[in-house]
């Protein structure tokens, strides 16, 4: 009797530890991360200027083909479109996480069509004449104007990277913004060279 009164005693404990452990776990604390993730306006407005921004180096990437004629400028619009094509769907489902919509409307600096390179929230994004140009250029030609947009399209990306680095609050957002810092960076430094030697 004293046994299993003793056996009930220590099951009854242990049962009640793990009660606590659990809340402790996968309470309250963890419910907000696993429903709806931190997040801040810095992470929004990166994911929601990031996609279309992304959209356009996939597009002038996909003009390599039958263009361009230096192996290298193939090789990097290939490894561009590779790269930036999954980090477009990723950035789409945070914004289904977070509620947000994938453009932020009439938000200042989303003019993604004409001169919205110039002085714009969407900094280094395409004029529709740029990428017009782009579309006619061919050889040698092509990989000059691709390498020269590249470079300042790369250089807009890395600004609004930068801003998500020191403005945002998720983790998962600041880790992309790292990698489009560190990736990015070293295209343009590829990409200068490749201009060079045109």
């Amino acid at each position: 009797m004293n046994g299993t009164t003793l056996r009930r005693i220590s099951l009854s404990v242990t049962a009640t530890a793990a009660g606590l452990l659990l809340a402790a776990c996968g309470g309250g604390g963890a419910a907000p991360t696993t429903s709806r993730p931190a997040f801040g306006a810095a992470d929004v407005t990166f994911a929601q200027q990031m996609i279309p921004h992304h959209q356009q180096a996939v597009d002038m990437a996909a003009l390599a083909d039958g263009r361009a004629a230096d192996p290298e400028v193939k090789t990097l619009a290939a490894a561009i479109r590779s790269a930036q094509d999954p980090e477009i769907r990723t950035m789409k489902s945070w914004l289904a996480a977070w509620g947000k919509p994938e453009s932020g409307g009439a938000m200042p600096g989303m003019n993604h069509g004409s001169g919205a390179h110039e002085g714009s929230g969407m900094s280094g994004m395409m004029s529709d004449q740029d990428m017009q140009d782009l579309d006619a250029a061919k050889g040698n030609g092509f990989d000059k104007k691709f390498a020269r947009l590249m470079i300042a399209h790369h250089n807009g990306a890395i600004e609004m990277a930068r801003a998500e680095q020191k403005d945002g609050r998720n983790p998962t957002a600041k880790r992309l913004a790292d990698e489009v810092v560190k990736n990015q960076s070293a295209e343009v430094e590829q990409l200068n060279k490749i201009l060079a030697r045109l």
